[in-house]
């Protein structure tokens, strides 16, 4: 089973010939919080084991949490002073006992020690959490207003020269990875063109500014978007495209409505339902395409630290981190079909 491989919403079953059953407004909002009620309730079995799956992985792994700590200097460290070291980090007990008493800590409110950055864990969230939430909701942002207002107007007019542009651009963006757009962004738009910059939050020596931060965050911010924005506008424009030929629609049209209000009033509002469901399933995938990007432009977020702890075997940090992209991913999953039982009276959500 996945981590998304949850009870879903389904859309409830009429008889033929007759229309779908409608739910109240009241009835709709206490299905959804059965259905988070019930989501809940895998919370805290998927979060242990994720948890434990990390640190007996991590285990099994050829590499040693010693090396990482020490770098070159386990090269010139005596054998004595390698095991004082190992008895000290603990990294020479089994797994399970590491995961205990990472489990016993956390418990408690402790997060531990990340031994790569040499500080709390709580003190490396706080100083990377932040700057990762900037970078992920400016680029969701972007992706959804582009999906939205270019796939529509794509579906809108079909055949017109923005849907012969955008739609081969968005099945090129689908077959290339995103560290590959990030890599050609950075050698147009900051080597050749020198119109932006090519990483970090600053310039070198200049004073940590929301002027600074914006112009360091365009680059990134947009490369997250475009990894994301082909499934999003192909999928508006899909949608679009099938409401647009639904009855009511035809109905619209025949009343005599403009086309502008019949895209917007009876068109979009029904594709924007698997819209919704699919933003929820997106983002494991705008998880990993924050590593990437961060760790090309330098950002200094959360999805950089995965990749040094992950290197280093920092247990602790590792633990966590994969912990709250868990989180995240549940709980996005869980957003997507609440809104979607909110939004379409149809949709039940009882199992």
């Amino acid at each position: 089973m996945t981590l998304t491989d949850l009870p879903a919403p389904r859309v409830a079953d009429a008889p033929a010939g007759t229309a779908p059953r409608r739910r109240p407004r009241r009835a709709r909002w206490q299905a959804a919080g059965r259905l988070a009620r019930r989501r809940l309730l895998f919370v805290l079995p998927v979060l242990a084991v994720v948890s434990g799956g990390v640190f007996a992985l991590a285990a099994a792994s050829p590499f040693d949490p010693l090396t990482g700590y020490l770098g070159d200097r386990y090269l010139t460290a005596s054998e004595e002073a390698q095991a004082r070291i190992a008895e000290e980090l603990g990294t020479g007990r089994p797994w399970w006992e590491q995961y205990g008493d990472w489990l016993g800590g956390l418990v408690t409110g402790d997060l531990g020690t990340s031994r790569s950055f040499g500080q709390p864990v709580a003190e490396v969230l706080a100083e990377r959490l932040p700057w990762t939430l900037l970078l992920v909701t400016v680029a969701l942002g972007l992706a959804v207003v582009a999906a939205l207002v270019l796939g529509t107007w794509s579906a809108a007019r079909r055949g017109g020269w923005v849907d012969r542009v955008v739609t081969p651009v968005c099945l090129l963006l689908q077959a290339v990875p995103p560290f590959v757009v990030a890599l050609g962004a950075v050698a147009l738009f900051a080597i050749a063109l020198s119109w932006l910059p090519v990483a970090g939050l600053t310039d070198a020596g200049a004073e940590l500014s929301a002027g600074q931060v914006a112009r360091h965050l365009v680059l990134p911010a947009a490369v997250l978007a475009a990894s994301q924005l082909p499934w999003l506008l192909l999928n508006v424009r899909q949608s679009v495209l099938a409401a647009l030929a639904d009855d009511a629609v035809v109905a619209a049209r025949a009343r005599g409505l403009s086309e502008r209000t019949v895209v917007t009033r009876h068109a979009l509002p029904t594709a924007l339902l698997p819209f919704v469901t699919l933003l929820g399933a997106r983002l494991p995938e705008l998880v990993v395409g924050a590593v990437l990007v961060e760790e090309v432009f330098s950002w200094p977020g959360v999805a950089q630290a995965v990749v040094t702890s992950a290197v280093q075997l920092d247990f602790p940090l590792l633990a966590v981190l994969t912990l709250l992209t868990t989180a995240a991913v549940l709980l996005g999953s869980l957003l997507a079909d609440a809104a979607y039982v909110l939004l379409d009276p149809r949709v039940a959500a009882d199992g």
